[in-house]
């Protein structure tokens, strides 16, 4: 089995059988390590038909696994990605809702004021006493928050067509013990039956202090741009995930343009924000120009999902051997010419390499 030796955190995309749910994935985890589970709103977007709207924002329960000191393990949440193993036309479960604005601002107020743990339709009462109205109950189990001008504020319905089965398992950053930790997880969802969905993928993001450097950010641009293609081949990503890409051809323009890697970290996140980066691509560069200190991070989307511990470790040990070389890129140097001579240099575990080095070279033609 690999070994990693950079901090991570992983997103693994499963699916409970029909009549289990993410919850009880949750639930049998936390027994597993005498731990706990806690109820809360999991944010989402997804596309709108509604003209003036590109977006609707959602809350859908999330389930946060506590080990016995209180210290987060993983959670268990939705991922709107995933509909092709759903049965649409079922009825929602009791106690299964999910909340949706057209304003990301109002849903943080739900988080902030309201009980995950509500019972039934009463989840938006607090927020209609911030509004200084009543929530409106209407035909089918929806509640509606309004503004006193009668605008619609947020809306409380019933969670249809099995949504309480997609199951994305998010763990806390493992610094060291990656397999086990995971293991941890697996065992417990292979057990009750969880399945790999159609349209899955693992999600691994590594830590990014280390690549905060143009040098760094340069070197990455030009490895994905030779190689990103025979990687995505090589892993064999999954082709119904719906939401991988390019980056913005204006990133490849700025850190190949002259004066880039000679910015400082500053001027080249200053530079980098301006090119129109966003999260829904191959390599999410975007979570290194937010500042927030819970996702600073390089996250590497077209890895498979899987049951199995192993081909995750080595996933994420060949993208630790490719960061790992444009974190130690010299300036100005070039990436290697070949998949296989970049996968001879990437800093990476020996066992992990020999295994992705017997693959390329399997096909010369594809892989050179």
């Amino acid at each position: 089995m690999a070994t990693l030796d950079w901090k991570t955190g992983f997103e693994i995309e499963l699916m409970a059988p029909a009549g289990r749910s993410r919850r009880d994935l949750a639930e049998a985890v936390a027994a597993r390590i005498g731990g706990t589970v806690e109820r809360f709103f999991h944010p989402q977007s997804e596309p709108s038909a509604v003209e003036g709207r590109p977006v609707f924002e959602n809350l859908t329960p999330g389930f946060r696994v506590r080990d016995g000191q209180g210290a987060w393990v993983a959670s268990f949440v939705d991922d709107l990605t995933l509909q092709r193993d759903l049965d649409r036309e079922r009825a929602a479960l009791p106690g299964w809702r999910r909340i949706v604005a057209d304003d990301g601002r109002l849903l943080r107020l739900v988080e902030r004021h309201c009980d995950p743990d509500a019972e039934g339709d009463r989840t938006l009462e607090p927020l209609a006493a911030l509004f200084g109205t009543e929530a409106q109950r209407h035909e089918a189990g929806m509640v509606r928050v309004v503004d006193a001008n009668g605008r619609s504020v947020a809306i409380d319905a019933p969670l249809p067509g099995e949504r309480e089965r997609p199951c994305e398992i998010v763990t806390a950053p493992i610094e060291a013990d990656h397999e086990a930790v995971l293991e941890r997880l697996l065992v417990e969802a292979r057990a009750l039956g969880f399945t790999v969905p159609v349209e899955a993928a693992t999600h691994v993001h590594f830590d990014g202090e280390a690549l905060c450097s143009a040098r760094a950010v340069a070197g990455l641009v030009e490895v994905w741009t030779r190689h990103g293609e025979p990687l995505k081949r090589l892993v064999g990503v999954n082709r119904n995930c719906v939401r991988l890409g390019h980056w913005p051809a204006a990133l490849r323009d700025l850190t190949t343009g002259p004066g880039f890697e000679a910015m400082d970290w500053t001027e080249a996140k200053a530079a980098l924000a301006g090119v129109g980066l966003t999260k829904y691509c191959d390599l999410n560069l975007a979570n290194l120009l937010t500042g927030r200190a819970d996702k600073h991070t390089v996250e590497v989307r077209v890895l498979p999902a899987s049951l199995e511990v192993g081909p995750l470790m080595d996933g994420a040990a060949l993208f630790e051997g490719v960061l790992g070389w444009c974190r130690d890129r010299q300036p100005g140097e070039a990436a290697p010419r070949s998949l296989v001579e970049l996968l001879i240099r990437a800093p990476m575990d020996e066992a992990a390499r020999g295994r992705w080095l017997d693959l390329a070279r399997r096909d010369n033609a594809a892989f050179a």
